[in-house]
């Protein structure tokens, strides 16, 4: 994109900055929006796309902490996490706005500025940014045609990159991830991407098999086997012979049953319950389980030759709490595929309803998301979703709040947690905020520097 073609929001308490930056720009961009009150960027950058954010470090003349610049741009980066935001700070807070750096900030400039310096540096992000969606946008593509996994955030990009590389290959893979995270879908993925695509994917949820069960599903029977062998059947691993086998909740497998499936990979050959005849097999195994790799290790559990066996490679599928960059892009994803479902049109979600998904934890990962969206589709009497009318799952009750989890029980834990909560109840308004915690203002900024630092 040029720099002609730039749609650019300033945000600064200072009038005289407002209005320079916008006669700069007036002929440079196609559209300059400004903003005295930052308590309005949610609502702008909501309704809106834009695609440079100049934001201040500072709001008001007696405070030069830059906290409150700082708080608001986490607040764009949590909502609109491919927004370019560049800092405007003055030359004394320079530390500061390196920092603004590890927080998300693409650049930052410094007043007074050189009108050049301040053009070139909008060009340069606008033109890293349009680098790197169209990356993003490569990359979610190809998601798309691999069982429609959808994700631009970071480790989604690794999870995306990994697949390339490994999928051509016939290694065996282990994903591990929580429930409902999509590991069927990488698995599916992999396959849909490797050189075995036009043979069979075959999946087994192996957790659910009893012992009995086990080998005749697996490697299949004959006729009188067992009671109730009353014909000849095909086991999972000849069903996707010359294809991917994919074994689900591998860690719940019992250590005997874990013993017989070695003897079948280390053979590469089954033998059907109730004959002696070995029957070859070649298939590329991928296996999924919501174990941690160091709980899997417990040889008490499980064996660590399959271990090895099972997992050339690893897939780590992280929980949807950690890539919040894709929860929007998800929910876009889920309203446009239960609109069409449920015949209804143009439902967008408010501004406050995408915020509040955004700070939900989500403890059923991307399947609880779906479910609220579906749920809400339904039930909508509107075209636009407000926060009320956002049910999360009740089958989560033990996490049914949308605030986020708090992992520490330390006091400094609870003091940081409940400061950032009243925060963010005032809209990043720290004279308010500390009024409510009963704390003078600069009280209060000692106790973000000190959590921040």
């Amino acid at each position: 994109m040029s720099l002609l073609r730039a749609s650019i929001l300033v945000i600064d308490d200072d009038v005289d900055v407002l209005t320079a930056i916008r006669l700069l720009l007036k002929t440079e961009v196609q559209e300059v929006v400004t903003e005295k009150n930052p308590v309005n960027i949610t609502s702008l950058i909501t309704s809106r796309p834009f695609d440079v954010v100049l934001l201040d470090m500072n709001f008001k003349a007696s405070v030069n902490t830059g906290n409150e610049g700082l708080y608001w741009l986490k607040q764009i980066k949590e909502l609109k996490p491919e927004t370019a935001v560049i800092m405007i700070t003055a030359y004394g807070d320079i530390d500061l706005a390196v920092r603004s750096l590890k927080e998300g900030a693409s650049d930052f400039i410094v007043k007074p500025w050189h009108n050049e310096k301040l053009l070139a540096t909008i060009s340069d992000t606008i033109r890293e940014k349009s680098h790197k969606k169209s990356k993003v946008s490569k990359e979610v593509q190809d998601a798309k045609k691999s069982s429609s996994i959808i994700g631009k955030s970071d480790v989604m990009l690794e999870i995306f990159s990994k697949i390339n590389k490994i999928a051509p290959t016939d290694a065996n893979i282990l994903i591990l991830g929580e429930n409902g995270t999509g590991k069927d879908l990488v698995a599916k993925a992999i396959h849909e991407k490797s050189l075995r695509s036009k043979q069979p994917f075959v999946r087994v949820d192996v957790g659910a098999l009893t012992e009995t069960l086990f080998e005749s599903e697996l490697f299949g029977h004959k006729k009188g086997a067992f009671t109730d062998a009353k014909e000849d059947r095909t086991g999972r691993f000849e069903a996707a012979n010359g294809g991917t086998l994919f074994l689900d909740e591998i860690g719940n497998i019992s250590l005997q049953q874990q013993s017989k499936l070695l003897t079948v990979l280390q053979n590469r050959q089954i033998t059907r319950l109730g004959s002696n005849e070995q029957i070859p097999i070649d298939i590329r195994l991928i296996c999924a389980t919501n174990l941690p790799l160091n709980e899997l290790a417990n040889e008490s559990l499980f064996r660590k030759d399959l271990i090895y066996r099972i997992n050339t490679v690893e897939i780590i599928v992280p929980p949807l709490r950690k890539r919040k960059d894709d929860i929007l892009l998800l929910t876009d994803y889920f309203t446009n595929i239960y609109s069409a479902k449920y015949f209804k049109t143009n439902i967008l979600l408010s501004p406050s309803a995408m915020q509040k998904l955004v700070r939900y934890h989500f403890p059923g990962n991307v399947r609880e998301l779906q479910y609220i969206i579906e749920r809400v589709i339904i039930m909508c009497e509107g075209n636009v979703i407000e926060p009320d009318e956002l049910i999360f799952s009740p089958i989560e009750s033990s996490h049914s709040t949308d605030t986020p989890e708090i992992t520490e029980t330390k006091l400094s834990a609870l003091e940081k947690s409940t400061i950032l909560k009243v925060i963010d109840k005032n809209s990043g308004n720290i004279s308010k905020a500390a009024k409510e915690l009963g704390l003078t203002r600069t009280a209060l900024y000692r106790r973000i520097n000190k959590y921040e630092n």
